[in-house]
């Protein structure tokens, strides 16, 4: 077997900014500019970074113009990076392009100029504002739609001609239908349609962290993770595949991008995972599975996260303790499938001697930890997002600057400090041009009401059964995820579904982790599973090969929302009184997390087909309802499930014993 060196320099030759513009809708299509045009674009996008580290810094402006000049930012840079078509000059700005930015600079400008006369207006609309409303509407529509794709706009657009059209419904659908003043109004004059919650998230606390992982980014952090994990897990059975999950989920603690992850840390996994006798499109399917888990991992997350905090008012510092077993049971699911299935091929991992040195590593790159461990201890010790985004950015560069020095190898300096301020930038139009729109769809729920009325309709439907309300809220979840980003969606079922399942008494933290969960499992979803596909790329797989075989490993992870929806002692949540969480121990946690554990071997061998040996098929029935029954927290229903499994693996290792004698 070949050595790392020759593998990395022989099989990884990947063109990661190739497979992006492949594989991700908000790189793909991106203008590649050049000479003055380019500068520019570059100099907008390096102001843009620095007014939110001064704003995050030193205070923040007032909602309002916060939001239109983040808003002002985002469609600019969107409108001279994104062409309005595939047949547009990717190296030139149109003329139309230009018209687009002047408008956004006029429309939101005047938001962001004359913010306190419009508050004073007390809902009057003015000609000026009507004008400007529907041109503002008209923008962010098509904004969206170069940048996220025509899903969410054309989903929008329905929201829009409902809040208009309700009289002419049926049954619970129907309302009284608003004016196209008052519509236009309300998407934006207030702070309830584009420059509403979502937006005001994207601004602040979401930008920061984009920032914060692209500034890590620079540092060379992804490899210190790729090595690290290789170093741990390569002479594990499923060696190469618990490397792509193990770093995975490390990368998954500063980018919230399942398609990113899964090229930056695919590019060198996935060859080694072909080269030690993983099939291409399995191999390109652990890699999306693992990455794709990155969303929900803390302490970043992905932008949803952020939006979660504002939605429910419950801090974020809580929210990723909240979400901090889910997903780690995630990652132990993919990992156990990945055993398993190495187990049944007989792979076996590489010798340790032809490893690197974990210790070696850490004590020539440790300080990249560094960044995490500051940011965990300021969200943890009670600093908000924004602020502790910001102390962790300075750090990440002071820390950057002084290896570099120490080193005396130059690879952290002015130019990487300004590369990663516009790529932070870059990185965050996609999320603004998203939840600019997404608000949209908010703020006709907020003016219709929409939301109680679908809740009923969920509720009424599913005859009040919590476990069907769970399903039909997992495949709207997982719907929707396949057409729109992962924050689009999030917002959309957040203002829809959760009040459904509270209805049926699911815990509030539970609710919103359960629809953001099954969200984020649609990137690996056919016929639409981005971060799959882009696994296939790296693969050289077929792509919906790759795509049900990624659903195949994130199977026994879908049972973990069902027990935390039922049980939030999953989620260390005994109560939630306002907005102030109220935890349980990590011991009284202990049983529900290890009957999670249980029910996911037992998934994960009945869908393998594996323990400790092939299983038979009379093996594989009791082990799937065994699984399901370990779904259900409950001293009975775990005893049973227990006690299966301890039969399944007693009576596979008899016969193994049976097997060796024989020989």
């Amino acid at each position: 077997m070949a050595d790392r060196k020759n593998i990395t320099e022989s099989d990884v030759a990947l063109d990661v900014d190739k497979l992006m513009e492949e594989f991700d809708k908000e790189t793909s299509s991106l203008r590649k500019l050049k000479g003055n045009v380019g500068k520019i674009a570059a100099i907008i996008a390096i102001l843009m970074s620095i007014f939110h580290l001064w704003t995050a810094g030193f205070g923040t402006l007032l909602s309002a113009k916060q939001r239109s000049l983040h808003v002002i930012f985002a469609f600019v840079l969107g409108f001279l990076f994104y062409p309005g078509s595939s047949k547009s000059k990717k190296d030139k700005v149109s003329p139309l392009d230009y018209v687009f930015i002047g408008l956004v600079v006029v429309v939101f400008g005047y938001l962001f100029v004359f913010n306190e006369q419009i508050a004073l207006k007390a809902g009057s609309v003015s000609s000026i504002d009507l004008i400007f409303g529907i041109l503002a509407i008209l923008l962010t529509l098509e904004i969206a739609r170069r940048v996220v794709g025509a899903a969410l706009p054309i989903v929008a657009i329905i929201f829009l001609a409902y809040a208009y059209f309700g009289p002419y419904l049926p049954g619970l659908l129907a309302h009284r239908g608003f004016s196209i003043e008052r519509i236009v109004s309300h998407m934006y004059l207030g702070l309830e349609g584009i420059m509403g919650i979502p937006l005001g998230v994207s601004s602040t606390f979401v930008f920061m962290f984009i920032l914060f992982g692209a500034v890590l980014d620079k540092t060379g952090v992804g490899k210190f993770f790729i090595d690290i994990a290789y170093a741990l897990t390569g002479h594990f059975k499923s060696g190469p595949a618990m490397t792509a999950v193990v770093a995975s989920g490390f990368m998954g603690s500063i980018s919230g991008s399942s398609v990113a992850n899964t090229v930056t840390t695919g590019a060198f996994t996935i060859p080694l995972m072909k080269r030690c006798g993983y099939k291409p499109h399995f191999a390109g399917a652990v890699e999306a599975t693992a990455s794709t888990g990155g969303q929900i991992m803390p302490p970043v997350m992905g932008a949803a996260a952020f939006i979660m905090a504002e939605f429910t008012g419950i801090p974020y510092n809580k929210i990723i303790i909240a979400a901090a077993i889910p997903a780690l049971l995630y990652y132990f699911a993919v990992g156990t499938m990945v055993h398993l299935e190495a187990s049944k091929l007989g792979l076996k991992g590489l010798p340790k001697e032809e490893l690197p040195n974990p210790g070696k590593i850490m004590r020539k790159d440790g300080y990249m930890i560094l960044p995490l461990v500051i940011i965990v201890f300021f969200l943890l010790g009670g600093y908000t997002p924004l602020k502790s985004a910001f102390y962790a950015i300075l750090f990440s560069v002071a820390i950057g600057l002084i290896a570099s020095f120490a080193k005396k190898d130059k690879s952290f300096g002015l130019k990487e400090i300004l590369a990663a301020l516009e790529s932070g930038a870059k990185g965050a139009v996609g999320v603004a041009c998203a939840c600019a729109c997404a608000g949209m769809i908010v703020g006709v729920v907020t003016l219709t009401g929409l939301g109680l009325r679908v809740a009923e309709l969920i509720v009424s439907v599913a005859g009040g059964n919590l476990l069907l309300t769970l399903l039909f809220t997992m495949c709207a979840s997982i719907i929707l995820g396949m057409g729109l980003p992962t924050t689009a969606k999030y917002i959309v079922l957040a203002t829809m579904a959760v009040p459904a399942l509270t209805k049926l008494n699911v815990n509030l933290m539970a609710a919103h982790l359960f629809i953001l969960y099954f969200g984020v499992v649609a990137d690996i979803t056919p016929p639409v599973a981005l971060a799959a596909y882009a696994g296939a790329g790296i693969a050289g797989a077929n792509s919906m090969k790759t795509g049900f075989q990624a659903v195949k490993l994130a199977l026994a992870a879908f049972i973990v929302p069902y027990i935390f929806a039922m049980d939030p002692t999953l989620i260390l949540v005994r109560d939630i009184v306002g907005t102030d969480i109220q935890f349980v121990s990590v011991l009284k946690a202990l049983p529900i997390i290890l009957s999670a554990i249980l029910g996911i071997v037992c998934l994960g061998s009945a869908v393998e087909g594996y323990l400790i040996d092939t299983c038979k098929v009379y093996e594989r029935i009791p082990m799937g309802i065994a699984a399901l029954l370990l779904l259900k927290p409950g001293t009975i229903t775990d005893a049973i499930g227990l006690i299966v499994l301890i039969g399944v693996y007693l009576l596979q290792k008899q016969r193994i014993k049976s097997k060796n004698l024989a020989v």
